[in-house]
């Protein structure tokens, strides 16, 4: 099961948090906002099929989080391996946040990722900020 996410970047990204990595509805991005990768999003968690929803709560749930950044003729693409947990909600109607803890909100995608913000390549990042074209997709297993 899987669930996609069209945003795009914007001149404040930085992506330089080491805990987390997200996606926001917001058209706007101030330069504190170090976690976000991508700008007004097409959908949120709250938009999320109940079936996705319910496969993700699971300890044992893989959760890939597939970033795709088209900037042109170039695109970049990273996968960020992660996990559910039986408390994520998806409740969410703003942003959806992927973290590296196991802390659960109603804008928990997933926990225990393998890297935040921080880990991303730098070219994805570079791309992000000259507001290239994001997809984010979100594969359960």
């Amino acid at each position: 099961m899987r669930e996609v996410i069209r945003a795009r970047g914007h001149e404040h990204v930085r992506a330089e948090h080491a805990s987390t990595f997200e996606v926001t509805t917001d058209d706007w991005l101030t330069p504190a906002g170090d976690c976000i990768i991508g700008v007004d999003a097409d959908r949120t968690p709250a938009d999320f099929d109940p079936a996705f929803v319910e496969a993700c709560q699971s300890h044992d749930a893989t959760i890939d989080v597939h970033v795709r950044v088209d900037a042109g003729d170039d695109a970049h693409e990273q996968t960020v391996r992660a996990r559910g947990h039986p408390d994520l909600t998806f409740e969410g109607d703003r942003s959806v946040v992927f973290r590296t803890s196991d802390y659960v909100d109603d804008r928990t995608g997933a926990v225990g990722a393998a890297h935040a913000a921080a880990g991303f390549d730098r070219d994805l990042v570079s791309a992000l900020v000259d507001g290239a074209e994001l997809t984010v997709t979100i594969e359960v297993e």
